[in-house]
């Protein structure tokens, strides 16, 4: 296995990731900011290969297996004070961004997704590892992550790699179709 930054050209890979990471919301987010004949992957595609921005490639490190991509990771460091929520946030991205502000300065882990032919393997495993370098090297103490309670591969893969649970709160779907009812802070102490 190989671990290796994300490039503008791994756009297509990233939406696949980030979108099966959040169980299809940020393809409904895309599909709702370009309209219904819009074409919300290549909004996110767009969106991947920003050099700014959290969603960006250059957050990204993608695992490789025999020279295929097969996993990924998108993190970067969390505000250190985050403001206030802004009232014209979409209520559907109201609880992650409570949740976010819970864990002011710690690396948030976005993104972590593995396709499926290569799940069962320890890149999961691997990548938290690698996680805990890079949040190291960019002088975060703490790693951050929400996840959704129907991911429970991923919730046992945390919870053995040492991350607790800090909060809780219910997912707000709105016309976004989701088995999700919670979704849960986690972190970990890496300094």
């Amino acid at each position: 296995m190989l671990i290796r930054e994300a490039e503008p050209s791994d756009a297509e890979h990233l939406v696949r990731f980030i979108n099966m990471a959040a169980d299809d919301l940020p393809l409904h987010f895309w599909q709702k900011s370009v309209g219904a004949d819009g074409d919300a992957w290549a909004y996110g595609r767009e969106r991947a290969t920003r050099e700014t921005g959290s969603f960006s490639y250059r957050n990204a490190s993608l695992a490789e297996v025999d020279g295929k991509v097969a996993a990924c990771l998108l993190g970067y460091p969390a505000e250190g004070e985050p403001g206030p929520i802004d009232p014209d946030t979409p209520a559907i991205f109201v609880p992650l961004l409570e949740l976010e502000a819970l864990a002011p300065g710690s690396w948030y882990l976005n993104v972590l997704a593995t396709y499926e032919p290569f799940r069962g393997k320890g890149l999961g495993s691997a990548l938290l590892v690698y996680a805990e370098e890079v949040a190291r090297r960019t002088g975060c103490g703490t790693i951050s992550l929400i996840a959704e309670d129907t991911h429970p591969d991923a919730l046992r893969l945390y919870a053995a790699k040492g991350y607790r649970e800090i909060a809780r709160r219910p997912v707000v779907k709105g016309d976004w179709h989701v088995d999700a009812k919670e979704w849960i802070l986690f972190a970990k102490s890496v300094g």
